[in-house]
């Protein structure tokens, strides 16, 4: 073995330095470099798994805020249904009345003109029978004046009334 240190001329010493020059180099790595790194990955990773969590949050809140979007739609759909309904019903129920309105108007309308006309028509028979009643005693009167045989009587009656018509 020592004519294999001597053949490739290795010395122990330089050896054993560089041994602890490379733990040396490997911990202020580790120190410096590797672990500071570690907790920079450790911050990043915490930060994602955050980041994704509020995102997760974000999309439940999204989902709820769009479930009562549609149920206050829905809502409001239904109250403009409903207003509608009665918006119908209210018409409805206004022109019935309306009409009903119109009917009781032509009635009175056609019932105070049927006793506008049988007022005239009383009245029309009131001048009528007077109209007779003093033809009757025209005719009388003449009839007495004349004499009363029934031929006479009756060609009186037939004059006169030809008379008065004329």
């Amino acid at each position: 073995m020592d004519s294999l240190i001597s053949t490739f001329h290795i010395d122990w010493h330089l050896i054993i330095a560089q041994a602890v020059n490379f733990v040396v180099v490997i911990l202020v790595l580790w120190h410096f470099a590797l672990k500071p790194l570690g907790k920079l990955m450790d911050e990043r990773g915490k930060t994602i798994a955050g980041g994704l969590d509020n995102a997760k949050k974000q999309e439940e809140l999204l989902k709820a805020q769009k479930a009562e979007y549609d149920a206050t739609l829905a809502q409001a759909r239904s109250e403009a249904s409903a207003i509608m309904q009665s918006i119908k019903k209210e018409a409805e129920t206004k022109r019935t009345s309306m009409l009903t309105t119109a009917e009781d108007e032509v009635k009175a309308t056609i019932d105070a003109g049927r006793r506008q006309l049988e007022s005239e028509k009383q009245k029309m028979l009131a001048d009528a029978k007077t109209e007779l009643a003093e033809l009757v005693i025209q005719v009388s009167a003449k009839v007495f004046e004349e004499g009363m045989t029934p031929k006479i009587d009756h060609a009186v009656v037939v004059e006169n009334i030809k008379t008065l018509n004329s």
